[in-house]
């Protein structure tokens, strides 16, 4: 079963290379039936996953299991030995559905794209294959593959498909990205030295076994507890996946490569992408290195607030709409390590439904800025002004997004923001830096109110995007410049756009659907990194 899901569109972009490129319409139906596929394996997934049997360092609690030998070389005393190991607990099952989710939204806003359509989806499957490959990959070796595997296609979908600074935001991803893969891979080669899978007798990449300080050899480098050699390889991991996320001072890639990025790749960018450097944290890092983790809870914690504050800030200061959206995904992605840093049930519940609601809504806001940017040309906030009038629909959702995004209750980003205010506020270490983050949810409204006042009220200004014409009995009709369509959301918009509402506010009102199938592996996590500073202990 996750082994289908992951391949699927590696499938379909093995067919598409076949199909002649003036084929443009089967193509893009053979990558809407792959995500599509993808989105019935994670329902059935979802349904098959039993939330009452994970665990975080026990292999037997791991669902849905596939293992088998993959790579096993001998040299002399020494030896390489990898395993296709897959499964899911509760955390991998809600990264698994989101990432279906988002997926298939981006192929229906991809319809639009008619820049060399074939190598467009081909390198879209291919990265749709490695996400979610990170997702259930439980040997090391494997999910480093994966993660390297995305850095790719999302280099080239930015510097052929974006904007004008295409070349330079894609290659300012890669640089970044990579330079955090290097220290990963310097960790994972460190500690596949140090493991020993007790039932081989051989060292491992497997992700289980290292969670288990029983299996690290008395003389390796990461043995012990609170070591200097153990402290290294927890910070060479944890730069990794916090330039993914992205934290401060890592995060400048992320406003330029959303600017350029295309609609469906900024949608993959802060629906999925971003959320793998949260679930690299809570699957790889903690659970290896929770002596080392119980010491920096309150560094990160403060870096998560920096995130919040400072990127909520530079969302304020944005002319820009997009990256407007691109400053607010900073800030709310503190919130994730905010959550984290906890370290109790509540915090780190609070986290994961953030990673899953942000990726849901930052979805939403991409779309519609990619909607308003198709017809006027233009995501210049001031170029706009009285839209309500003349794009209902589209105000609609807007309003929707943006409220879920500042927190309103009944919708998901106020669960998941309360979540983790509940257990940071519990936390003693963190109480006085949650205090300080909750500046965020001020100027969160601040922003995106402002941003409506402008786009959507008051009337039109002078030199707007659009003109207005009276058709001769008082009623004023807005045309966008060289737009040939209707100016409202069409069919195939209300089809990207609708899903994605009906989670943000599905959630809101029920989030228990999220949560229960997160909640036990969670609470088990939260054992691990809670005990004392002991060998015995952890």
């Amino acid at each position: 079963m996750l082994s289908l899901i992951t391949f699927v569109p590696l499938i379909a972009a093995a067919i598409i290379l076949l199909i002649p490129s003036k084929q443009k319409e089967f193509i893009r139906i053979l990558s809407l039936i792959a995500s599509g596929i993808q989105i019935v394996l994670a329902v059935i997934i979802w349904k098959m996953f039993d939330p009452s049997l994970t665990g975080i360092n026990d292999a037997t609690k791991f669902q849905l299991v596939e293992k088998w030998h993959w790579i096993s070389l001998e040299f002399g005393n020494y030896g390489f030995y990898a395993d296709y190991f897959l499964g899911v607990d509760g955390l991998s099952v809600t990264m698994v559905i989101l990432s279906a989710v988002v997926s298939f939204i981006a192929v229906i806003s991809s319809w639009t794209i008619e820049k060399s359509v074939k190598g467009y989806f081909i390198l879209f499957n291919v990265l749709n294959t490695a996400m979610m490959g990170s997702f259930v990959a439980l040997d090391f070796f494997l999910f480093y593959v994966f993660w390297e595997l995305m850095l790719v296609p999302m280099y080239f979908l930015i510097g052929i498909w974006g904007g004008v600074n295409r070349e330079y935001a894609s290659i300012k991803f890669f640089i970044y990205t990579f330079f955090g893969s290097v220290f990963m891979l310097l960790a994972g080669i460190g500690l596949y030295m140090s493991v020993i899978d007790p039932e081989t007798g051989k060292n491992t990449f497997n992700m289980v076994v290292m969670t288990n300080p029983a299996n690290f050899l008395p003389d390796s480098i990461f043995a012990g507890v609170n070591t200097t050699w153990r402290l290294i390889g927890f910070f060479a991991l944890f730069i990794g996946f916090a330039i993914k996320i992205p934290m401060f001072p890592f995060h400048t890639w992320l406003p330029d490569a959303h600017v350029e990025a295309p609609t469906p790749i900024s949608v993959i960018l802060a629906g999925v992408l971003l959320k793998l450097g949260g679930y690299g944290l809570l699957r790889v890092n903690f659970p290896i290195f929770p002596d080392i983790f119980q010491n920096w809870t309150w560094w990160i914690a403060a870096f998560g607030a920096i995130n919040i504050v400072y990127g909520a800030f530079c969302a304020i200061a944005q002319k820009d709409l997009k990256k407007m959206i691109a400053y607010s995904s900073v800030s709310h992605m503190g919130y994730v390590l905010l959550g984290i840093a906890a370290v109790n049930a509540e915090g780190m519940s609070g986290a994961v439904m953030q990673m899953f609601s942000h990726g849901i809504i930052t979805s939403m806001l991409f779309l519609l800025v990619g909607v308003i940017y198709d017809r006027a040309h233009t995501r210049e906030i001031e170029k706009f002004g009285g839209l309500a009038s003349y794009m209902p629909k589209y105000t609609g959702f807007v309003m929707i997004a943006f409220f879920a995004s500042l927190g309103l209750p009944g919708l998901s980003g106020f669960v998941a923001e309360a979540f983790v205010f509940l257990g940071s506020f519990s936390a003693e270490n963190t109480r006085l830096l949650a205090t300080i983050s909750t500046l965020g949810i001020l100027l969160s409204a601040a922003y995106l109110l402002w941003a409506m006042k402008r786009i959507f009220f008051g009337t039109r200004k002078e030199g707007a995007a659009y003109d207005v014409t009276d058709d001769g009995h008082g009623h004023g009709h807005a045309h966008f410049h060289d737009w040939k369509g209707p100016i409202d959301l069409d069919t195939r918009e209300l089809v990207m756009l609708a899903p994605l509402c009906l989670f943000v506010i599905l959630l809101g009102v029920y989030p228990s659907l999220i949560l229960d199938l997160m909640m036990p592996g969670l609470n088990q996590l939260v054992q691990v990194l809670s005990v004392t500073q002991s060998v015995a202990g952890f």
